[in-house]
């Protein structure tokens, strides 16, 4: 969740959607996200929305966040039911930040509760808060377990001290193993989130944190290609020279060493960057919530910044919790603005989404010159040839890192 908001049309303050919203929407699934603020301190790296503790008061403090993040919670229930939209039960839910386990347990399950509360859970629903390493106990684990929680994505980012400095993370690397031992004990999936590509992390290095993170036995692992984003802590170092820049062919080199090392491992690629131990046929420990997201489904984004989807409507909340609070106390939607989608933008969309998935991108799903690109792609080795015959469209390895390039063959 980028902290800049994008431009669109003015929200309405009642939260009511377009007719567009509710045509077929029994036949999509339901998830929600709640974006949680709060940050011990800021990494250097990141420019999401995010607040450490001594930032806010009033009803955008931590003490105070659960409270408003479930009122409109209830907010969105009746905002949806007056769209006409029929409810349905969730089939994901997904906390994430900032560091979500900052808040107490309870807080959480509040609000995990007030959601379970207006649409129920789909049998086997995926539950999942994101967590930093040291923002856990084993009791709070078992908490979050007992509340619903089914699965805990930790924030590895790295298993070397010197990498984990330049990101300014806060955990030590023997952390990580005793985090994961912590949630198995209470019950819980756990996913591992890497960075690679940070400046002076040589191949070693990424290697070394690779093996750490499959050492821990998790279910899944998610590796990111460090961005630099402007306005950040890195960015400045790197621009005065603290620090090297990154490099796009070390960000090549260490992607097709993680894809290399954890398929030996026994973890099947599904998504640009992740990875889910077991077969391909098993797709149990795949992340359900962000297949959601990249197969256009419909979500309801909880919390400031926080952006939603029902329909082919997107809108987005008021950047700073403040202003979000404020908003729902008046009983006002705290959305900022919103786009509704036309028929060319929702292609582009799903040409731009489900090319990344490993289950691929229909070929029937293109225009006549998107179908003639498949050829030349096939011919470039961008794409699976077999696959893309058979009328699905899948990245290979090296398409995977061009993907920009083999989108913009697709499109008109």
């Amino acid at each position: 969740m980028p902290s800049t908001l994008p431009l669109g049309d003015p929200a309405p303050a009642d939260g009511v959607l377009p007719p567009q919203a509710a045509v077929a929407a029994g036949e999509r699934g339901f998830s929600l996200y709640a974006h949680i603020p709060f940050c011990a301190v800021r990494c250097g790296y990141c420019d999401f929305n995010t607040y450490t503790a001594t930032e806010l008061g009033g009803g955008a403090s931590q003490a105070n966040y659960a409270a408003t993040a479930v009122s409109e919670v209830r907010f969105a229930a009746a905002a949806l039911d007056a769209s006409g939209v029929p409810r349905r039960r969730l089939s994901t839910v997904f906390f994430g930040g900032g560091t979500p386990t900052l808040l107490p347990a309870q807080d959480l399950a509040a609000i995990l509760a007030a959601a379970v509360a207006e649409w129920g859970l789909e049998p086997g629903a995926e539950v999942t808060t994101e967590a930093n390493p040291d923002s856990v106990t084993p009791a709070s684990l078992q908490a979050l377990a007992e509340a619903g929680f089914t699965r805990v994505s930790f924030g590895m980012q790295s298993a070397v001290p010197h990498v984990l400095k330049v990101l300014d993370r806060t955990h030590t690397p023997s952390r990580v193993p005793e985090a994961v031992r912590w949630a198995r004990d209470a019950g819980l999936d756990v996913s591992l989130d890497l960075i690679y590509g940070t400046p002076g992390e040589s191949r070693d290095d990424w290697r070394a944190s690779l093996d750490a993170a499959l050492a821990c036995e998790p279910d899944h692992v998610s590796a990111y290609a460090l961005i630099v984003e402007e306005g950040t802590k890195l960015a400045a170092q790197i621009r005065r020279g603290e620090v090297p820049a990154v490099d796009d062919d070390d960000h090549a080199e260490k992607y097709e060493l993680a894809d290399a090392v954890l398929g030996s491992a026994g973890f099947h690629w599904y998504e640009v960057s992740n990875w889910a131990r077991g077969g391909q046929q098993a797709g149990r420990f795949e992340c359900r919530h962000n297949l959601a997201y990249w197969n256009g489904g419909d979500w309801w984004g909880i919390g400031p910044g926080a952006h939603s989807h029902v329909g082919g409507v997107r809108w987005w909340n008021v950047k700073h919790p403040t202003a979000y609070a404020g908003r729902l106390a008046q009983g006002l939607s705290p959305a900022a603005g919103r786009e509704t989608l036309d028929d060319g933008t929702r292609h582009v969309e799903r040409v731009l989404l489900m090319v990344r998935l490993a289950s691929g991108l229909p070929t029937s799903d293109l225009d006549a010159e998107g179908r003639a690109a498949v050829a030349g792609l096939i011919a470039d080795g961008l794409v699976e040839g077999p696959a893309a015959l058979r009328g699905r469209l899948v990245l290979t390895l090296r398409g995977r890192l061009l993907a920009d390039a083999v989108v913009r063959a697709l499109l008109p």
